[in-house]
């Protein structure tokens, strides 16, 4: 089983618009709600692709009962741990030409007692678990440390992970040696203060990153692709076609749950960056906020191309 820990889920309302432009009106077409958070989209695709997958996350207000709900119908399992306080509600805004806003809440003060309820849920079921993803922000009230204690945790009992964090998690996390980790080029350039432009700048920032804890690291580079610094010391890019991205927000939610499903079922990191890449890829296509189904991944993967860079 591959379980994923959304440490600060959240209600995402999703509004696509004829236009985004600065100073001048935009028509909605759509909106919808839907339960989100980053370690939540990377269990709808891993049950998508017929895997088995648990998503933990806290829950509390009267979103929580909305979150609760919708995952009702997620179609995987699901423990969620009780706050007192309301999870948040964040919003993306995105036009028919692939341009999107995102805005987020920073998330409900969890109490200390919370976090360890939280923490209890996860190391429970880390005997189950093959895989275990550790996805998104903290909330408020969740000390740094709180990722690094859980992948020393999965390292003692045999369970690898995939870190998908950002700030002082992300950094504080890499010290306990994460199986892999998959920042996207903006998380990239806070970690390691400096701008990535060149592909040069994105070989040497995930070699870097890959020496400050990291297994392996999966560098998200949106349509340009990904590129992997590996344990074994190999560098491989994986760049995908040219496709019309709709909205590419949640593509590498994507990128990191078809990464753990493709390497769980083969062990070849190179042929899981490139699931990953294609996985992004055919989300990205896809209006709002939404996940490729296996068949539509299948085809861009066919496309997508892979070579060893160092």
């Amino acid at each position: 089983m591959i379980v994923t820990l959304t440490a600060n889920p959240a209600i995402d309302r999703n509004v696509t618009v004829d236009r985004l432009v600065f100073e001048d009106r935009a028509y909605i077409l759509s909106t919808r709600k839907a339960a989100g958070g980053r370690g939540i989209n990377a269990s709808c695709v891993i049950r998508a692709y017929g895997a088995e997958t648990l998503a933990i996350a806290p829950c509390g207000g009267k979103s929580g009962k909305l979150l609760e709900e919708f995952l009702s119908s997620c179609g995987f399992p699901c423990e969620l741990v009780r706050v007192r306080n309301e999870i948040r509600t964040n919003m993306t805004i995105a036009d028919r030409n692939g341009l999107a806003v995102k805005l987020n809440e920073k998330g409900p003060e969890l109490s200390a007692s919370e976090v360890g309820r939280l923490e209890k849920a996860v190391r429970n079921h880390l005997r189950s678990a093959s895989w275990l993803m550790l996805c998104g922000s903290l909330p408020p009230g969740v000390p740094p440390d709180f990722y690094a204690r859980l992948v020393h945790a999965a390292s003692k009992q045999g369970v690898k992970t995939l870190l998908d964090a950002d700030g002082d998690e992300f950094d504080a996390a890499l010290d306990a040696r994460p199986t892999v980790v998959t920042p996207n080029q903006q998380e990239a350039e806070r970690l390691l203060n400096r701008a990535l432009l060149t592909r040069n700048h994105f070989q040497e920032a995930a070699e870097r990153i890959r020496g400050m804890g990291a297994g392996s690291v999966v560098l998200s580079l949106g349509a340009r692709g990904a590129l992997a610094a590996l344990e074994d010391g190999s560098i491989w890019e994986a760049v995908p076609p040219r496709v019309e991205a709709l909205c590419p927000i949640g593509a590498g939610d994507a990128l990191a749950a078809a990464y753990v499903w493709s390497i769980r079922r083969n062990p070849d990191p190179a042929d899981a960056l490139r699931w990953g890449v294609a996985a992004g890829t055919a989300s990205a296509r896809l209006p709002g906020v939404s996940f490729a189904s296996l068949d539509q991944t299948r085809e861009v993967y066919d496309r997508v191309t892979t070579r060893r860079v160092g």
